[in-house]
């Protein structure tokens, strides 16, 4: 928020606690509630608690937050492949970190786009909706406004962003499309893994299509449905066709991958603010290209 917010109270708001007034105007009531804590609130002038019933009447003030601690830092290189007053398209490449965390404080995505980003309630995941795993490249949209950040997480809540990756995977799909339904939550033996064998399930659902057969391995299309932590990875693996290369899933090192095969090359959604349809694809990065040459001229008998 970049200036003094300032609302009266209508009359058919009489008597709401003053957090869940202004649930709305400020995008969440967990960011109200943090505004009031922080007292950047007043109601005719004087800082209230958020338990307050607001009146008819009324005008409350609410004050522009402090600038983000979090600080731009150059480390983290992107592209942008689509951006407007809304929300931006960045192509992430492998090795980067979407936002801080346990063990990547500094050179992440969210970093290198403070005071570019904004929305939603933690200033050090300002704009992020969703998000990739470090070592998977490819496509990330990220809100500029609090609207944006707010419509965008409804939109992949109704599942109606498309979410498209390419993936290599080890071994041939027993079919040639299909879609893997099991839940997935934290190993129930190894805390850092995530499993379809788990004590704390959610709902995953995987889609899959076959897009060519090679030596050994199968490169598919695949498309969420939901978004849970490591969730292709996760599922892949858990039908016996790990992505190739998977650390931490598969087999770290085939094919002379320094990481998995796995890239977010299509993201397709309505835009929440315009209307307009958007449509963006990323190439696959020059690692996984190159291995996938490889293979795909061993598969037709050319010279490797």
């Amino acid at each position: 928020m970049a200036a003094l917010l300032e609302i009266e109270v209508p009359p058919d708001a009489s008597g709401e606690r003053l957090d869940q007034f202004l649930a709305e105007p400020l995008g969440s009531r967990a960011r109200a509630q943090r505004l009031l804590d922080a007292g950047l609130v007043t109601v005719d002038g004087a800082v209230l608690p958020k338990r307050h019933r607001v009146a008819a009447g009324e005008l409350v003030r609410v004050a522009p937050e402090p600038a983000s601690t979090v600080e731009p830092s150059g480390d983290a290189p992107f592209a942008v492949v689509y951006e407007d007053a809304d929300l931006l398209v960045v192509d992430k490449p492998a090795g980067v970190v979407v936002h801080p965390a346990r063990g990547h404080r500094e050179g992440t995505l969210a970093q290198a786009l403070a005071g570019r980003a904004a929305g939603g309630e933690d200033p050090a995941r300002a704009g992020i909706v969703h998000r990739l795993d470090r070592d998977t490249s490819g496509l990330l949209v990220v809100a500029k406004t609090e609207r944006a950040h707010r419509e965008l997480k409804e939109l992949i809540g109704e599942r109606a962003v498309r979410r498209e990756y390419v993936a290599l995977v080890e071994g041939l799909p027993p079919a040639r499309s299909g879609t893997i339904d099991a839940p997935i939550g934290r190993d129930r033996r190894v805390r850092t893994r995530m499993s379809t064998e788990t004590d704390e399930p959610r709902e995953a659902r995987t889609h899959f299509t076959l897009e060519r057969a090679l030596p050994d391995t199968a490169l598919l299309r695949v498309v969420l449905e939901t978004g849970r932590t490591h969730q292709i990875r996760v599922h892949l693996g858990a039908i016996g066709h790990p992505v190739a290369g998977d650390p931490e899933y598969g087999t770290p090192g085939l094919l002379g991958l320094e990481r998995q095969f796995l890239h977010a090359a299509r993201l397709a959604f309505t835009h929440p603010v315009t209307g307009a349809e958007l449509d963006l694809a990323s190439p696959l990065p020059e690692d996984l290209a190159t291995v996938l040459e490889r293979l795909v001229a061993q598969a037709d008998g050319e010279p490797a």
